[in-house]
């Protein structure tokens, strides 16, 4: 039987049941903790929820599988958590099963025109599966006959025709093994979220930095005078941000927020683990908020640069830090003469922003002797965004902001462990230095040329060169753009793997053939092992490595640890004779990490210092020396020619964004509760003046066509929501909109999908 499979569904629910609500003004509160202990529940019921919930990011608990936010090094809340972790926890943790018989029940057509939140809702998966070609379920298959035909078509394919997709939530030890095995078989085509996300920031620290995470620790947050809050939405993306942020301004520190949106989380944080966050009006947080229009940030730090530089002209020694420019950087005379004039008239077009604002923000950078930078996807996912942050990091090398107290960069990574997996080698331009080690230690010759990232992968397949795609956790399919495009592509592949905790769109828009691997997740306990009960490391956002450990009986006994799955799939691809002892690496995972310690820099003496219960700091010259680990050992000054974001005429500048009740690809609910959405996410926040300019109404059902290098794309049934937005921008969640990117439209060097960069325009829906 053959069928054509759907298009991801155009909506959750009936179209006619969204609500609109005015947005709110503050995030976090009572309502929070009560959202997040109704979902927990729901899901888990009390015993797994309290069990589970106390451990979460303590000292010898687990870590969240949600955002990389660090713990406090000192005494923990006893609810060291947010909504959303808590969300992301219940869903993990949920009694609800799939098994034989949901896969029979339900086939590869009518899954098709289920929506993710549907998919997501089903429960854990609790048993491998598989789906052949002709067949129209998936059905079970037995581990080894799982491993067998992974092998099979592993050895039948030549190594750089396989694929291998890693999520963030994947623990250091699973990646390391997991990058081994790759370039056991030959490939460095690892791709993975990091791709889609911060790669623009890795690209523009490592040549002007050395290094390609923040240079910050989280007292350096606390300590700060000024913090930058640029592109990015704590209150829903990483809400522990917000208690930082807070404290911070408990010690005199001022906040800055750059956004196109007015995020609550911007504004006003309600601390439920204080009475001023409970009953009181609780913290406000932006002395300043700049509506920027989306992709005018290159634009603000240029002026930002100027300014300072005319203060400097005007009173020499008042901003420029002499000593450490001097001593320490290269290139700051092509920056401050790149940087003389400014035409404001410009700069004020591509921001949105008026002249005396700006100045007001120069101002606060003047006076502050201590400034971080914090950014996310709002800066990362734009043509010009490796620029802009290096035009972020000159401001910060102007003033000396590396290297001492509350000062530095800080990319806000948005899932656990995410910068852990780029660190053990999760990457397709590795450096000699990782290879070098890996064939020292492991007797292997590892392949030196460069491998496919996220975007390169979806045009293999759309060329039809890839045999085997094996996804470490994830969702492709939603993750990535182009999305009619890539699902075609996906379907043509030989094999796909997919190993997961829940079903998701992947699953169903499979190769022509497909394995479900399931696995333990990070609150599942993980004991089945000849070295005892087991557990893993992650990294945070600020290069802090710690373990984590699930309690939790598994929902199944059918689940197999990440680094078992790997193990036995190296075992049957590669044979016996591999040199390679992939059982002894599955059967304890000390034996992994005394492998990491001899690789892996920074991870000397592995084993004894994780035990540490606040794990241990990776070494950051920047940070730690105010040294740079660049090619001529110097800070890095660069010179970038202004850019930005117009629409062509009759058009808008969209950016995708997550709404409240999601974790990137999954769904917890149907509403953004601080943007005033309820029922429904196929919606178009577009401001007021926008919409009565193009001739819509508000709440009118359009369809979307993107314009990109003489292409379009089409995504229909979108609810137009009048929001107060930067004029001349509008916002969709991800990744409804992911089919308006254009595969072609990235970031320059490094190739990151420009879900912030969609130049749009609407149409009338029209059935049929």
């Amino acid at each position: 039987m053959k069928f054509t499979r759907q298009p991801a569904p155009v909506a959750d629910i009936d179209e006619d049941l969204l609500e609109v609500h005015e947005p709110k003004k503050a995030a976090a509160g009572v309502k929070a903790v009560m959202v997040a202990l109704e979902r927990a529940v729901a899901q888990a019921g009390v015993q797994r929820t309290t069990q589970s919930l106390l451990r979460l990011n303590q000292k010898g608990g687990f870590d969240c599988p949600g955002c990389a936010w660090p713990e406090p090094e000192g005494k923990r809340k006893a609810a060291e958590f947010c909504e959303n972790g808590a969300k992301a926890v219940a869903e993990e943790n949920t009694l609800r099963t799939v098994g034989a018989e949901f896969w029979a029940q339900h086939s590869i057509e009518e899954l098709s025109t289920k929506t993710e939140y549907w998919l997501g809702n089903q429960g854990r998966l609790s048993e491998p599966v598989v789906i052949r070609p002709g067949d129209t379920h998936y059905s079970p298959i037995s581990w080894t006959d799982a491993f067998d035909l992974i092998g099979e078509h592993v050895r039948a394919s030549t190594p750089d025709r396989c694929v291998f997709y890693t999520s963030g939530r994947t623990a250091n030890e699973t990646a390391f093994m997991y990058q081994l095995f790759a370039r056991s078989i030959g490939t460095n085509n690892l791709p993975d979220c990091s791709n889609m996300c911060h790669e623009s920031s890795g690209s523009a620290l490592n040549p002007t930095i050395g290094i390609g995470k923040g240079t910050v620790s989280l007292d350096d947050i606390h300590d700060a005078e000024l913090i930058f809050v640029v592109g990015q939405n704590p209150g829903t993306n990483h809400p522990r941000m917000l208690s930082a942020l807070k404290e911070c301004k408990d010690k005199g520190g001022k906040v800055v927020a750059a956004n196109p949106l007015p995020e609550a989380g911007l504004f006003n944080f309600r601390d439920p683990q204080t009475v001023s966050g409970v009953v009181g009006n609780g913290t406000p947080l932006a002395d300043e908020f700049l509506q920027i229009k989306v992709g005018g940030d290159l634009a603000l730090f240029q002026a930002l640069g100027h300014l300072l530089l005319e203060e400097e002209k005007r009173n020499p020694g008042s901003v420029v830090d002499r000593e450490f420019v001097d001593a320490r950087t290269d290139g700051f005379q092509a920056y401050s003469e790149a940087r003389a004039t400014l035409d404001w008239d410009e700069t004020e077009r591509a921001t949105g922003l008026d002249r005396a604002q700006i100045e007001t923000v120069a101002g606060m950078l003047l006076r502050s002797k201590a400034t971080i930078f914090c950014w996310a996807l709002g800066i990362t996912q734009q043509p010009h965004s490796v620029d802009t942050i290096r035009e972020m990091v000159n401001v910060l090398l102007m003033q000396g902001n590396f290297g001492k107290p509350g000062a530095g960069a800080c990319p806000v990574r948005g899932h656990s462990n995410v910068q852990g997996d780029r660190t053990m080698g999760i990457w397709e331009k590795p450096s000699e230095g990782l290879l070098g080690a890996l064939d020292a230690e492991f007797g292997i010759e590892s392949p030196r040329h460069h491998g496919y990232d996220a975007v390169e992968t979806l045009e293999a397949f759309e060329r039809d060169e890839v045999d085997v795609f094996v996804s470490m956790g994830g969702n492709f399919s939603l993750a990535a753009s182009d999305t009619e495009v890539l699902e075609a592509g996906m379907q043509r592949v030989g094999l796909t793997v997919h190993i997961s905790t829940k079903p998701n769109r992947s699953h169903v828009v499979h190769g022509r053939t497909s394995l479900i691997l399931p696995t333990l997740g990070r609150t599942d306990r993980d004991d089945k092992h000849a070295g005892g009960k087991q557990f893993l490391s992650v990294e945070d956002s600020m290069s802090v490595v710690h373990s984590t450990q699930g309690r939790l009986k598994p929902v199944s006994d059918h689940l197999l640890s990440e680094p078992v799955i790997v193990a036995r799939m190296a075992e049957a691809a590669l044979g016996e004779e591999h040199p390679v002892d992939w059982r002894a690496m599955a059967e304890d995972y000390d034996v992994i990490r005394d492998h990491i310690s001899r690789v892996i820099p920074g991870f000397e003496d592995f084993n004894a210092r994780v035990r540490n219960k606040s794990g241990f700091v990776l070494p950051n010259p920047p940070r730690d020396t105010r040294s740079f680990a660049t090619d001529i050992g110097r800070g890095r000054f660069t010179v970038s020619p202004l850019e930005y974001l117009e629409a062509p005429a009759g058009h808008l500048v969209l950016q995708t964004l997550r709404s409240h009740d999601q974790y990137n690809t999954t769904f917890y609910g149907l509403d953004d509760r601080y943007r005033g959405i309820s029922d429904g996410r196929r919606v178009i926040l577009i401001h007021p003046e926008d919409l009565q300019e193009h001739g819509f109404q508000d709440r009118e059902l359009v369809d979307v066509v993107s314009v990109f290098a003489g292409t379009e794309r089409r995504a229909d049934k979108f609810r137009l929501v009048a929001y107060p937005t930067a004029k001349g921008c509008a916002a969709a969640y991800f990744p409804e909109a992911n089919a308006l990117v254009h595969k072609e439209n990235v970031a320059r060097e490094s190739n990151t999908p420009g879900f912030k960069a969609m130049f749009v325009r609407f149409e009338a829906h029209r059935e049929g």
